[in-house]
């Protein structure tokens, strides 16, 4: 057997196993909302026989409970397009504005980080590049877990800022954008032609975030697409052959997603539903002042709780927008 067959067997066993443990937390929380259905069914008998106002107030609070249980298990089993399952990568870039606008990339990254963290995804960051002064231009981070593309998906789009600029020492209102792309991992599950005369590959040192891969080798990898223009960048390794590696991974997962838009784009055309794609588009607004509150544009969702949606609280527009796509 040869070494990229040997690898490629490997991945599509590890491909398996991870389908199968995925497969198990669904039967065993399947297992555990029934075993709480009959406990709040017990507990509600208890209450027809003798009123018992704690009893009451304790029954109501776990019935809210199970409810968001119930919603968000309802939602996993409907994650059943093609690339849902997948791990995802997720690109954050500052729009116009320089300072504002890198500081809030940096903003939506922490945002991104913590949503993951509390799903229980395992988020890598793939590339980074520094802002000027403050934040970030850009960044590419890794989303490894079930239905991580099932659920990132919903975040695609401009994402747009309004608030008092710190940056800004009169006080005025300032309105930023920055941009987030996500795309399913893939390893090889599809197939795309890739020519390597249509690839312009450079190399750089690398440098990211809290200092790590010191400027001591060409490592990271900047691959450019000529015929599409689409440009994808790895510094996580310290080996350059495996950036490149990984880089033609993230490469084939966005010519996929470049393709989807494609579709989409003419069905909106024979639709006759003509969108504009650009900053104008944002597809939610943060406002910080004069009031704060946090809405989705595609679904109306809204929530009051800034700082939360802040650090990590979007479940409420994720979830809107799926069932909004289901329904």
């Amino acid at each position: 057997m040869s070494m990229p067959d040997f690898w490629n067997d490997q991945n599509a066993a590890q491909t398996v196993i991870n389908e199968g443990n995925a497969l198990k937390e669904i039967v065993n929380e399947f297992k555990i909302l029934v075993d709480t259905q009959e406990n709040l069914e017990m507990t509600l008998e208890l209450l027809r026989e003798e009123t018992d106002e704690d009893l009451q107030e304790e029954l109501g609070n776990e019935m809210k409970e199970f409810t968001a249980k119930m919603n968000d298990f309802e939602l996993q089993l409907l994650l059943s397009e093609e690339y849902d399952k997948n791990n995802a990568i997720l690109e954050l870039h500052a729009g116009a504005g320089g300072t504002e606008s890198q500081d809030w990339a940096s903003m939506l990254l922490r945002m991104y980080q913590r949503w993951g963290e509390k799903k229980g995804f395992k988020v890598d960051t793939l590339d980074y590049l520094a802002g000027d002064e403050a934040g970030v231009k850009s960044v590419t981070l890794g989303f490894k877990g079930h239905n991580a593309y099932g659920y990132l998906k919903a975040e695609k789009g401009v994402h747009r800022l309004v608030r008092i600029s710190p940056f800004d020492s009169s006080g005025r209102r300032h309105t930023s954008f920055a941009s987030c792309e996500v795309m399913p991992e893939f390893n090889d599950e599809i197939e795309i032609e890739i020519r390597t005369e249509d690839l312009k590959i450079d190399t750089y040192r690398a440098s990211g975030a809290g200092g790590q891969h010191i400027n001591t080798t060409d490592s990271a990898v900047r691959i450019t697409h000529l015929p599409t223009g689409a440009v994808v960048t790895c510094q996580q390794e310290r080996s350059q052959i495996k950036n490149r590696e990984k880089a033609m991974t993230y490469l084939k997962a966005k010519l996929y997603q470049l393709k989807i838009e494609e579709k989409e784009a003419q069905m909106l055309e024979i639709r006759g539903d003509q969108k504009e794609i650009g900053w104008g588009s944002q597809i939610r607004s943060y406002v910080f002042h004069p009031y704060s509150m946090v809405k989705d544009h595609r679904t109306n969702a809204e929530s009051g709780n800034v700082q939360g949606v802040m650090d990590g609280d979007i479940d409420l527009f994720i979830n809107s927008y799926l069932r909004s796509r289901m329904n």
